[in-house]
């Protein structure tokens, strides 16, 4: 389970690259502006995030801290879109990049959070 969440660790930081390189991309504009400090803020925040939540001192303060960063990167991915829709930046791999990334990672968090909500219940009926 360790490899795990060392293989979940490496892909937020992989993404929280790929969104600074694409935040640099984007014009500078006060839009371009705007979604280069958002993107920022919430596409880096995950990685941070999921650092403490590997440290939690119970399962609830684990789930509270694993739904931090799944809402980051729900912002992240609205954000994304709304980049996309503009568009802010021209057709570029890296936003499609991005954008796939952050949708799987979604998945992922859901995931974990329901299995994670589904052991601390479980543990607490037993």
């Amino acid at each position: 389970m360790e490899s795990k969440k060392v293989d979940i660790e490496e892909r937020l930081v992989r993404f929280a690259v790929m969104i600074l390189k694409l935040a640099e991309k984007l014009p500078d504009t006060r839009a371009g502006r705007y979604f280069h400090d958002q993107l920022i803020r919430s596409g880096v925040s995950p990685a941070l995030n999921y650092g403490e939540a590997k440290s939690a001192e119970s399962a609830s303060d684990f789930i509270h801290k694993m739904k931090v960063c799944l809402k980051e990167l729900r912002e992240t991915l609205i954000s994304l879109k709304i980049i996309r829709g503009k568009p802010l930046i021209k057709s570029d791999p890296i936003l499609d990049t991005c954008f796939q990334e952050c949708d799987e990672l979604v998945s992922i968090f859901v995931k974990s959070i329901q299995t994670a909500q589904l052991n601390k219940n479980n543990k607490m009926h037993s």
